[in-house]
């Protein structure tokens, strides 16, 4: 199955593994299922396109990947168990159980697309301005023409589906995004960032968005123009 992408399943439960392993084999992909992490960690070895693992297996699969640093990563569990030292990085999401196979083939599409380079402009850094996601309190912590950076409560990140909504009340902008992948927040372990892409919004959403994005101070600045 060389023209398959190789998918590691590192699924415990033998009846959820094989459920998993026939979704992805009808979508194109190619499903190794092994049933403890070492299994997995050893099938890591080679080259694989996506890793698909319980979370309990989290911490020895974080020690095996130094080959494939930037390969995503989908933990299936409760991600409050995880904690911040036990981050895969950015490139990997949280599914939480029962998984629905429409849920699950959104975050595979989302993981494989967050595995090759869709920014096309430079972050920027801006002072944790208030946002409101999906109605839950949250935080900017960078922007881009293309996409954001949120911060929010560890307790709250079950909150955001694959897609959600992002509202800036200080300006009044809001747009749908995609969210792309999920990471332990540095320095803040009661928090967790989102990293999202603008996913569609109608055109004059966007442009309003870029306008906010040209005209938010970064880190250090103060006040926001909007008439330069």
């Amino acid at each position: 199955m060389a023209d398959h992408p190789r998918v590691i399943v590192s699924l415990p439960n033998a009846t959820e593994a094989a459920a998993v392993a026939d979704w992805l084999l009808t979508d194109g992909f190619n499903p190794v299922k092994r049933g403890t992490a070492q299994a997995a960690a050893d099938e890591m070895l080679l080259p694989f396109a996506l890793l698909i693992a319980d979370v309990s297996h989290r911490r020895l699969l974080m020690h095996s990947r130094g080959r494939n640093p930037m390969t995503p990563t989908i933990l299936i569990g409760n991600a409050a168990t995880a904690s911040s030292g036990d981050s895969l990085g950015a490139q990997t999401m949280y599914l939480s159980r029962p998984i629905d196979r429409a849920v699950f083939t959104c975050f595979v599409a989302m993981a494989m697309l967050d595995s090759r380079p869709v920014r096309r402009s430079v972050r920027k850094p801006v002072n944790r301005f208030d946002a409101v996601a999906n109605g839950v309190p949250s935080h900017i912590v960078d922007v881009s023409p293309e996409g954001l950076r949120l911060e929010m409560s560890r307790e709250r990140r079950a909150a955001l589906p694959p897609y959600f909504t992002v509202r800036v009340p200080l300006v009044g902008v809001a747009v749908t995004v995609q969210r792309m992948w999920t990471q332990s927040s540095t320095g803040r372990e009661s928090s967790i960032w989102y990293g999202g892409a603008l996913s569609q919004n109608r055109s004059a959403i966007t442009q309003a968005w870029k306008c906010f994005v040209d005209h938010i101070p970064i880190v250090g600045q103060t006040g926001l123009v909007l008439n330069p």
